[in-house]
């Protein structure tokens, strides 16, 4: 462990900075299944599965809009809870060739989420012709 680094943080955190905290925050738990509380006095810590953001409100720093790549267990099911909540649908779930099922949203706060299902399987099959081009040469 390394002492520089908060423990239970990865070495890198997105850190949403938005106009409205309490809906970001509430979005992210709805939609995500994110942990945590909103904090007034410090940026909110919300965890998504294994990774952590951190939510603060716009003041001291501009509200800047994130983009985001997230692995979700449904990629169906989270894009209809997104859109529900009241996310921008930006594209609806389709399998992407490289084995991820993919859908864009864009959140409340203007950040925009690709949230992806990913098949290993599909991955594989997407690779191996690839994989032979190159030995061929």
């Amino acid at each position: 462990m390394n002492a520089w680094i908060p423990k239970g943080w990865p070495s890198v955190t997105p850190r949403l900075v938005a106009h409205d905290v309490a809906r970001e925050v509430e979005f992210l738990k709805q939609v995500f299944g994110g942990t945590g509380e909103l904090r007034k006095d410090r940026p909110s810590e919300i965890r998504i599965g294994d990774s952590l953001v951190m939510v603060s409100g716009a003041g001291v720093r501009e509200a800047t809009a994130a983009f985001l790549y997230l692995y979700v267990e449904d990629t169906d099911s989270t894009y209809q809870r997104a859109v529900k909540a009241g996310a921008e649908s930006l594209e609806a779930p389709q399998d992407m060739p490289y084995g991820d099922r993919r859908a864009m949203i864009k959140d409340p706060g203007g950040n925009t989420w690709q949230i992806a299902t990913h098949d290993e399987e599909a991955f594989q099959e997407f690779l191996n012709p690839q994989i032979t081009q190159i030995t061929q040469i």
